[in-house]
């Protein structure tokens, strides 16, 4: 088994007034050339969007957009004609392929939205953009994985184009669970705990700490109050034609 820890202190940090953000990988005016990725994972932005604010129309192109909105709701609007408002206990997906434009807004004036926007490398370029959001079933999160994003149309969640995996779960104090790596040898395994105190392995996470494992098949999560987790599982090379 091999690992990255990575603490909540050392993801960058930019507060633009409108728009409170922390980012796990270098992005932006951010960078630091040893946390660029986790194998195919490229992003993991952890947004704060004040009332009424957000970002305007702006391209993207060959990339996996996944949303996972954690308080209030985002309004999205897209070129590819689609718009409406996802919200906690939501998830949204865009393969931006060959090129979209969008623009994402806090629908609220009067409070904030919070949510993660993660972007994960394709393993095929020039795709056809496509959108889909779905809302989750919370109970299916209570003390184990739910599966919220996978690699396959007919599964449960949403899907992308990349051999990844991410599934959610809230545990109660003490409650112990094992994630099982689904994708092969290759893959590895992001956790990044949203609250609460876990043990992922021999590590110990706090609210907003993630550990990157990998070369192993089976990681053992014990939560040590009451948590919510979530892991991003991923390819580590060969995942970028």
């Amino acid at each position: 088994m091999k690992k990255i820890l990575y603490p909540s202190s050392s993801r960058g940090h930019a507060n633009h007034g409108w728009l409170n953000t922390h980012h796990s990988f270098s992005f932006a005016n951010w960078f630091n050339p040893d946390q660029m990725h986790f194998g195919a994972l490229r992003v993991l932005n952890d947004d704060e969007i004040a009332g009424g604010m957000g970002f305007g129309t702006h391209p993207h192109k060959d990339m996996e957009i996944v949303t996972i909105p954690l308080e209030g709701d985002l309004e999205h609007k897209d070129s590819m004609g689609n718009s409406g408002v996802i919200k906690a206990g939501d998830v949204q997906v865009m393969s931006a392929g060959t090129g979209i434009e969008h623009s994402e807004f806090n629908h609220n004036k009067d409070e904030a939205c919070k949510l993660l926007q993660i972007w994960v490398f394709p393993r095929k370029k020039h795709v056809e953009p496509r959108y889909d959001q779905i809302t989750l079933d919370q109970s299916k999160m209570k003390n184990q994985f739910s599966q919220v994003v996978s690699p396959n149309q007919n599964d449960e969640g949403v899907w992308v184009h990349q051999n990844t995996w991410f599934h959610l779960a809230e545990l109660d104090d003490g409650k112990s669970i094992d994630y099982k790596v689904k994708g092969g040898a290759n893959n590895g395994v992001y956790f990044f705990l949203l609250e609460g105190r876990v043990n992922v392995g021999d590590e110990t996470l706090n609210k907003r700490d993630a550990v990157g494992i990998w070369d192993t098949k089976s990681i053992p999560v014990e939560a040590t109050e009451k948590s919510k987790l979530l892991a991003i599982e991923i390819p580590m090379e060969n995942w970028e034609d």
